[in-house]
């Protein structure tokens, strides 16, 4: 049995890696941004950049996950703002609070959360975790994030950065909003369709957090993509492959900046990323292909 502290508990992953923690024998300890009303919460502010050290002392481990929807709002730079310092501050909070520790309290291993956003646009070009980063928001926001975690490393803790890409999942994110307009049949294709997205099944989101969790010598980012990121046309027909809808909606790219303005650019991106750590360190996926990662989210 393990102590695991989680931040962003509530989550679409946090929540899933909450269940799976708890469903094999292992403690949780959700951090709230309330006073803590238990022994399995522990209080603190990202806003602020606070966290409840006492509350992190004899935990194995420390999970953050949390921070603001990118793609729940029109990106305004008040919203912006918002996405970067739910990240940076929060990231910092914890590894400040973790360093404050004596040895002894300290978790062996902090998984810090990040995104495959770091890469900026790839094109055609698939990228592992060896390639630098992008220009832009998302990649200069992943860069600040993860040097967040600075305090912690330099305390000597083992620092992991899962970067993650699209969640399949009908539980919430970018697939959350996808499902139903398929299920309607008026899904379709965004933009020309050729641009790469790199998924990952929910389920193999989870059991790789897990495998960065308890895997002794791993630190430094993973990519958290499935080894066969496929375009988005070939997403819109797997979709309708699965749902048994047709896929005669369009989304235009000069219609899609308008509604989501500067977000538009990431939608229609391409981001062709590779898992090679991950894979290099023994993890194997169990939804692999796209086709098998939708039948397993429904």
């Amino acid at each position: 049995m393990q102590r695991i502290a989680v931040a962003g508990a509530s989550g679409l992953i946090g929540s899933s890696l909450v269940r799976s923690l708890t469903a094999d024998g292992h403690e949780v300890r959700r951090l709230v941004r309330r006073a803590a009303r238990g022994d399995d919460e522990v209080s603190w502010d990202p806003g602020r950049g606070e966290a409840d050290a006492a509350g992190l002392a004899g935990c194995d481990a420390v999970v953050n996950l949390a921070g603001a929807g990118v793609g729940d709002h029109r990106w305004t730079d008040e919203y912006k703002r918002r996405i970067r310092d739910s990240r940076v501050n929060g990231t910092t909070a914890l590894a400040t609070a973790i360093a404050s520790l004596d040895e002894k309290d300290r978790p062996r291993v902090f998984v810090n959360g990040s995104a495959i956003g770091y890469y900026g646009e790839t094109g055609d070009r698939a990228v592992d975790e060896s390639a630098p980063a992008g220009e832009g928001f998302l990649p200069e926001l992943c860069v600040e994030w993860e040097a967040a975690a600075a305090p912690a490393q330099e305390a000597g803790v083992r620092t992991v950065f899962p970067r993650t890409g699209l969640v399949v999942s009908r539980e919430g994110g970018a697939w959350g909003r996808l499902f139903p307009l398929f299920r309607a049949g008026v899904g379709g294709r965004i933009g020309d369709g050729r641009q790469y997205w790199s998924f990952i099944a929910l389920h193999d989101e989870v059991a790789a957090i897990r495998h960065l969790l308890d895997t002794d010598g791993l630190s430094g980012p993973f990519n958290l993509t499935a080894p066969h990121p496929v375009t988005n046309r070939e997403i819109t027909a797997a979709m309708g492959r699965v749902l048994r809808r047709p896929t005669l909606f369009p989304v235009p790219a000069p219609v899609l900046r308008s509604v989501l303005g500067e977000m538009a650019g990431d939608v229609l991106g391409s981001a062709r990323i590779l898992p090679a750590r991950l894979l290099e360190s023994g993890f194997r996926f169990a939804f692999p292909e796209i086709e098998g990662a939708i039948r397993a989210a429904l």
